[in-house]
Formats: C-alpha cells, sequence, structure tokens
C-alpha cells in the first residue's frame, strides 16, 4: 500500500489532535506492564542521580550496587532469565527493561547489563545445567556478582586474537588460566574492581598442546573479600563516565579451576584430556558460541535510543518554555521551538528517534524468536546478529549527536549537571564502542551483505570475504542480496521508466523507500565491483579490503537506514486512522525525507536527484518541521519519561 499524504492542499492541512496516553501504549507494546515496573523503580530511586553528583567513587559504587540488588528483588532485572531459576523466561521482556532503566541513571543502568546481561547471560547462554544449577539463582537475585573478562589490553575487537591462555593439566583435571604478557591482561572490565566474586574469562584453550580457540571459563576471581590466589586486580580509576561502575584490570598468574569450570555448551574436554565438540569447525564454532552473546547488542542500542528521548525530552520542553528575542517591534519575545532553526535541530532528531524505536522494536522481536526457539534456523540467527550490529551502531551514534545538540539548543543552561546533559554525555559516550566498535560492527553488516549469509559466513574473515565475493560474478552478488531488485521494479511504479523518481511524490512512501533501496543496492555493486577488479589486477587481498573499507562502512550504514525506514513504514501501515497515524506518518516523512537530504550530494552525483527537486525536499523537511511544531511536546510526553528522570527544573518546569 502507498501511503501518499500529497494529496490536501497546503492551506487544507488540518492540524492532528493526538491521543498521548494511546501513544505511550503503541510505543510501549506489548510490554508496557514491564516498562511500568521499571518507571515505578525509577522514581522510587530517583536520588541516585543526585547522589552520582555528591558521592565520592568509592560510595557512588556502593550506591550503585544496592540499587541493582534492590531492583533485582523487585523482578525487574532477571526476566530473561528461565523461570525454574527464578527469572521470568522472557528475553524480549529484559529488553524492554533495560530499554526503559536506560532513562535514569545510566551506571546503574550498565552494571545491571554487566551483572545480569554479560556475565549471567554468558552463563546461561554458554554453559550447560551445572553451571545453571550452581549460579543462576544467587545471580539473578544479585547476591552472586561477577565478571564479563573478555577484553584485553592489546585485543577488544579482535577477539580471536585474546592472549590469555587456559592449558588443561589431565593429571588434576584442572585448567590452568595463565596472563601471557601485559598486553594479555583482561582490561576496562565491570564489577572487577570492588564487586565481582567470578568471573566468566574467554581465553586460548590450549589441550595436550593444541589450540582449540577462545573458550569460556567460570573463574573465581575473590575469596572472602579479597583477590583469589594467582588472580591481580587494580582499578581502572576514573573514566569519562559510568563512574559508578567498578571497572578493573585482572590478571591470572597459573591460576587453577577444575574441568567443570569450562563452559561446555559446544565444546567439551574429558576427564584424560580429549577435546570434544559438535561444531567441527573451529572458526563456525567461535562465531556461534559469540552468537549467544548478541543480546547485549541490542541492549546497549536500545539504551541509546532512550538516552536520545531523556535528551530531546529536556530540549524541547525548554524550547517550549523559553523565549529569545521579539519578533516583531515591541512584541513579546518569540519561543525557541517558533524559530525555523531551531525546529530544524530539534524535529528531525525526534523524528530519527522514533525510528529507531521502531527498528528496536524489530531487532527485539528477532532477538525473542530465536533466544526462545521460535525461529530454530542458522540463517535467521546471521540476520539477527547483523541487524543487531548494525541497529546497535545507529542508535548509539544517534545519541551522541542528540544529547550534544540538545545540550547546545538548551545555552548556558544546559551546561549545569543539575540539567541531566553532563551526566548524559559523560556516561553514554561509551555506547558507541562497547559491546563492539561501531565501525567494526558496521564491517560485520557488510559481510552479511555480501555474502548473503552464506553457509560458508562464519568462515570467513575479511580476506575471506574478499575471496568469496570474487568469485562470485558482480551481478551474482547484487541478485543474491537485493531484497528487492529494485531496477527491475522501479520500472513498473509509475510511468516516465527510469526517470520515475523524478515524478513520484515526495510523501510517498513508495518513492521514499525505492531512494534508500536504490543507494544502498547500487552501493552494494560498487563495493563488489572494487574488490574484484582489485583481485583481478593479482593485488594482496587485505589491501583491496582496505582500501574499499570506507565503501564497506557506507553499504553497512544504507543498509541499516534502510531498515530503519521499513520498520518506521511498516508499523505505520498497522496503525488505525486517526490523530496519532497522522502525527507518526509526519514523522515518518520527517524522517525519510531528512536522511534523503543528508545525502543529497549521493543522490545528485547518481542521477537520482535533480538541483529542483533537491530543493524541493528541503522546502518539504521545513514544512514538516512546522507541522510537528505544535505536536512536538506531546511527541516527547508520549515516551513515558517520568518527570524526577528529566530533573531540569530551569529547563521543563
Amino acid at each position: 500500500m502507498t501511503t501518499d499524504r500529497t494529496a490536501p492542499a497546503p492551506d487544507g492541512y488540518v492540524q492532528p489532535q493526538l491521543d498521548v496516553p494511546a501513544l505511550t501504549g503503541l510505543l510501549d507494546g506489548e510490554y508496557a506492564e514491564v516498562r511500568d515496573l521499571v518507571r515505578t523503580n525509577l522514581v522510587t530511586y530517583a536520588s541516585v542521580l543526585e547522589e552520582a553528583e555528591e558521592l565520592g567513587i568509592d560510595a557512588f559504587r556502593e550506591r550503585v550496587r544496592e540499587l541493582v540488588v534492590a531492583m533485582a528483588a523487585t523482578g525487574q532485572t532477571g526476566m530473561g532469565f528461565p523461570k525454574e531459576y527464578g527469572g521470568g523466561g522472557d528475553v524480549g521482556a529484559s529488553i524492554a527493561a533495560f530499554e526503559t532503566l536506560a532513562y535514569g541513571d545510566l551506571s546503574v543502568l550498565v552494571k545491571v547489563g554487566v551483572q545480569f546481561g554479560l556475565f549471567g547471560g554468558a552463563i546461561l547462554h554458554l554453559g550447560t545445567e551445572r553451571h545453571h544449577d550452581a549460579y543462576l539463582p544467587r545471580l539473578i537475585t544479585g547476591e552472586l556478582m561477577g565478571c564479563f573478562a573478555m577484553t584485553e589490553t592489546g585485543h577488544g575487537s579482535n577477539v580471536q586474537a585474546l592472549g590469555t591462555v587456559a592449558r588443561y593439566d589431565a593429571a588434576t583435571g584442572e585448567f590452568v588460566i595463565t596472563t601471557e604478557g601485559e598486553q594479555a591482561r583482561k582490561d576496562y572490565i565491570g564489577n572487577a574492581a570492588r564487586h565481582g566474586e567470578l568471573a566468566v574469562v574467554f581465553a586460548q584453550l590450549e589441550v595436550g598442546g593444541t589450540s582449540e580457540g577462545v573458550h569460556a571459563f567460570v573463574v573465581p576471581i575473590r575469596v572472602g573479600g579479597e583477590p583469589a590466589p594467582g588472580v591481580g586486580i587494580e582499578d581502572d580509576g576514573r573514566k569519562m563516565g559510568l563512574n559508578g561502575v567498578d571497572n578493573g584490570r585482572i590478571r591470572f598468574d597459573g591460576v587453577r579451576v577444575p574441568r567443570e569450570a569450562l563452559l561446555n555448551r559446544f565444546a567439551d574436554v574429558t576427564p584424560d584430556g580429549v577435546y570434544e565438540s559438535t561444531i567441527d569447525n573451529p572458526d563456525r564454532r567461535f562465531f556461534t558460541m559469540l552468537g549467544t552473546l548478541v543480546q547485549g547488542r541490542v541492549s546497549v542500542g536500545g539504551a541509546g535510543v532512550s538516552a536520545s528521548k531523556v535528551a530531546l525530552a529536556v530540549a524541547t520542553r525548554y524550547a517550549l518554555r523559553r523565549r529569545q528575542f521579539a519578533a516583531g517591534s515591541g512584541g513579546e519575545e518569540q519561543l525557541l521551538l517558533d524559530y525555523g532553526l531551531h525546529q530544524r535541530r530539534l524535529l528531525p532528531l525526534i523524528a530519527r528517534t522514533y525510528a529507531l524505536h521502531f527498528a528496536q522494536d524489530v531487532v527485539r522481536g528477532q532477538l525473542h524468536d530465536v533466544f526462545s526457539g521460535v525461529e530454530d534456523d542458522p540463517q535467521a540467527r546471521r540476520r539477527l546478529e547483523a541487524r543487531a550490529a548494525g541497529t546497535k551502531a545507529l542508535g548509539t551514534w544517534h545519541a551522541t549527536r542528540t544529547i550534544q545538540e540538545c545540550r547546545e539548543a538548551c545555552g548556558g543552561a544546559g551546561y549545569l549537571a543539575v540539567n541531566r546533559f553532563a551526566a548524559l554525555k559523560a556516561d553514554s559516550d561509551i555506547f558507541t564502542t562497547f559491546e563492539g566498535d561501531n565501525h567494526v560492527l558496521l564491517q560485520l553488516v557488510a559481510k552479511g551483505l555480501l555474502t548473503d549469509y552464506a553457509s560458508e559466513f562464519e568462515d570467513l574473515d575479511q580476506l575471506g570475504m574478499v575471496r568469496y565475493v570474487t568469485n562470485l560474478a558482480v551481478e551474482t552478488v547484487i541478485e543474491k542480496t537485493s531484497a528487492h531488485k529494485l531496477l527491475e521494479r522501479v520500472r513498473d511504479l509509475l510511468p516516465g521508466g527510469d526517470e520515475w523518481d523524478q515524478e513520484a511524490g515526495l510523501l510517498d512512501s513508495e518513492y521514499q523507500l525505492a531512494m534508500v533501496r536504490y543507494r544502498e543496492e547500487h552501493m552494494l555493486a560498487g563495493v563488489a565491483r572494487r574488490l574484484k577488479s582489485g583481485i583481478d589486477r593479482e593485488r594482496d587481498a587485505g589491501a583491496v579490503f582496505s582500501e574499499v573499507q570506507d565503501h564497506v562502512i557506507a553499504v553497512a550504514h544504507a543498509h541499516v537506514e534502510r531498515l530503519v525506514l521499513e520498520a518506521f513504514v511498516e508499523k505505520m501501515r498497522t496503525l488505525p486512522e486517526g490523530g496519532n497515524k497522522v502525527a507518526l506518518g509526519l514523522l515518518c516523512d520527517l524522517f525519510a525525507l531528512s536522511t534523503i537530504e543528508a545525502d543529497r550530494a549521493w543522490f545528485m552525483e547518481h542521477g537520482r536527484l535533480t538541483v529542483q527537486r533537491s530543493k524541493a525536499i528541503t522546502r518539504e523537511v521545513n514544512d514538516l518541521c512546522s507541522k510537528i511544531r505544535p505536536l512536538a511536546g506531546d511527541l516527547v510526553d508520549a515516551w513515558g519519561i517520568p518527570a524526577e528522570m528529566l530533573r531540569a527544573p530551569d529547563l521543563v518546569g
């Protein structure tokens, strides 16, 4: 169905009336009850926002730990764990709870993520019944605190090259965990500096002198509050933000753990030292193991969107109160949001936040289906991994940009700590690099596009991807990966042949979708051709990939933006007629056209935009901003952020 809102003349436009509670219900979706529980907890413990500024670092860390345990007692943090261990048995609910928790103090959020998402998630998804029975009941209550010890000083994104080693000693039936040099120390590990008793340690497994790749082990790091024998722990000290989280460094000097400490869902070692796995290929085994941890990326992406909502709610409310300069001689000074430039600064960001919210709904649903067994298909898991990576990248970059723009839009008042922006900026900045550096994550997205998630997907590193692509005809790459066969479809959409898009209505959702699909598929063809050209000239595959890396990131970014727009359009098509649908339609148009406008140089270079049409898009974006402006307050209120979380009395009243 084509949603065309160009029909009414400009002077016939009727401003929609928003039903804010109904819009909140739409946004909360099936997890409204879960989100309301989290909102209640946020209000109950709202004092943490002041305590973050008033307490010393040690006292604040203890306060954050107390709050995490208190929230765990309400069931909020354990929703993703099996019911038989005290959890809620609903992965989607756990993500929704985490997204909502991001309205509050982000140290509390990240402490929850480390304890229940990373540490608990690793034991749940990589371990078996013996680990679940031993750890999950106390872990879910917060009684047993733990760490996720993957990142090392010398290796973060390249997990396969970690330097920590776990050697199996068949004589004693133990693994010996050793830090092989300073670059192999575990670093930036949450819960390590103060509170963690156990760590899930990722290390190179050696059995009988043979390396079997990276595996995970449960290792005690504290006994009676002191470092365990052979374990060295340092405090990472103050950070840019998140100082309520006790990040630290861990070293292991011949630490012995029993054979049962191996998290053995995908591989095990027999007592006499024989390595066994149900997955023969070591690369596929590695990526299967990491794939079970995708929940963290989905969570962080959603948290980035929520942090954006807080910033926009404060900035929009301020813009609806603050006056500056008289509009005419002797008249009252004008509200900030009545200025076209201020609308341009905030309203496209609101539209993009709504778009990312609906895209997050899709990836959360996919995660729930894969982890609950509804989608038991390797292809579905690969698509989830790529979509989670891309949505996380765009969501967290959006947070960084939005928080900065909103701070500037609030002037000097925005610089005061009481008005939340100081904490939002400092605490969310790391979102762009933890749970995967965004640029590295977009390379994962591109790998999926270029290989169509082939059966060899897990086996392919960057060089393998280059070789895979260059063994196919470029046309085959496009045929395999194109979701829409755009070049064949567009000629039938509207009269005008290949020039159809010069005649389509700007507010036609099919036009908007076709533009972003064309960009993605054209970029994908360009990457494939450049890869193939380099190999055909017998150049080194690594050098070829390095030269096209910028193009690889661009096509991945374009792909995810297309997914985000599709999610928004599909949500629009399910809504009943009424004011809320009209308002969301305006936001959807604004997101689509501002996305095209932001990359109009590319569209003009590739013949999809004339100069005149480019100018028309800019006029339309301005017009959409003017139509959305009267709705702005209701649109940010619909996010349901508790007033106590805005904590900006000078800005929001």
